[in-house]
């Protein structure tokens, strides 16, 4: 499931997928996206002020860590299929990735 079919409101994911930081999100959701662009772009810059920064927001040591392993995983397992070149699903666009 993506996050197109959880909200059916394909004019916020576009927004999302657009600038989340445009978008219409809780200060929460924005930390996370912004936690989760740090993480994936610049993994070893991520220090103990981030996460506090998360706590501070509200969210608990369980909250982040289980954030910080989605994000991961999604990370791990989109480099996996981009690696060994396995195609995408009828219903995600192909943009970026060299069409087999």
């Amino acid at each position: 499931m993506d996050l197109r079919a959880e909200v059916r409101d394909q004019e916020w994911v576009e927004q999302i997928k657009t600038d989340y930081r445009a978008a219409e999100l809780t200060d929460v959701d924005r930390a996370l996206c912004d936690h989760a662009i740090k993480l994936t772009r610049t993994p070893a810059a991520v220090d103990p002020s981030d996460l506090d920064h998360l706590r501070k927001l509200g969210l608990s040591d369980r909250a982040i860590h289980d954030a910080t392993q989605v994000i991961s995983f999604f990370n791990y397992i989109n480099r996996i299929a981009d690696g060994l070149g396995v195609d995408l699903e009828p219903e995600m666009p192909a943009a970026g990735r060299d069409p087999r």
